[in-house]
C-alpha cells in the first residue's frame, strides 16, 4: 500500500505519515522511485502511532513495538580545562567592555549636563540683555516736547525761486 492509501485508510495526510515514519524512524520499504511502501504490519504500527497521539502523547514521546521513547537529549559539553580557561578569559572580557562603555556613557552624560547648563546660563544673561535694551527703547520712544526740538526738525518756510527768463540764463546778465 502506498503513501496516501495509508493516509485514507488513517485519516491524516499523505505528509503526515511522512512525518511519522522519518520521526520514529520505522523501518518501511521503498518502490524505485523512493516511495514508501506499507504492509500491514507498517499499517498496524501507524495505527498504534496515531493512537498514542491521540491520547495526548508528543510525538518524540511516542514508543513503537516496545522500543524505549524517544526523548531528545543534550548531550553535555565535556568541558576541558583550556576551553573553560578561555570562556573565563572572555566573561573577563566581556565584564571590563561593559565597564568601560559604562563609564564612557557616563562621562558623556556630564559633558551634556554641562553644556546644557552653560546654554542655560547664556540665555538668562540674553534675556537680561534683552530687557535692558527694550527699557532704553520705551524711554527713547516717549514724544518729546516741543521746545527740545532741533533746528533741522522745526520746518523754515521755503523761498520762492524765481523763474529765469531763456534769455538771461543764455546770456548770462
Amino acid at each position: 500500500m502506498n503513501t496516501s492509501a495509508a493516509a485514507k485508510l488513517l485519516g491524516v495526510s499523505p505528509s503526515t505519515i511522512q512525518r511519522w515514519v522519518k520521526q520514529l524512524g520505522l523501518r518501511t520499504e521503498r518502490n524505485e522511485l523512493g516511495h514508501y511502501l506499507f504492509s500491514e504490519e507498517d499499517i498496524n504500527l501507524l495505527k498504534q502511532v496515531q493512537d498514542q497521539l491521540n491520547q495526548g502523547i508528543i510525538l518524540q514521546d511516542v514508543t513503537v513495538n516496545g522500543k524505549k521513547t524517544r526523548k531528545g537529549t543534550v548531550q553535555g559539553e565535556t568541558a576541558e580545562p583550556a576551553m573553560e580557561k578561555i570562556y573565563l578569559k572572555i566573561s573577563e572580557l566581556e565584564q571590563r567592555l561593559n565597564g568601560k562603555a559604562d563609564d564612557v556613557v557616563s562621562y558623556q552624560l556630564l559633558q551634556h549636563r554641562s553644556e546644557i547648563e552653560e546654554l542655560q546660563k547664556e540665555n538668562a544673561r540674553l534675556l537680561k540683555r534683552i530687557e535692558v535694551l527694550e527699557a532704553r527703547t520705551a524711554v527713547k520712544s516717549r514724544t518729546l516736547p516741543a521746545d527740545t526740538l532741533l533746528v533741522f526738525d522745526q520746518e523754515k518756510p521755503r523761498k520762492k525761486l524765481k523763474k529765469k527768463n531763456i534769455f538771461t540764463m543764455l546770456f548770462g546778465f
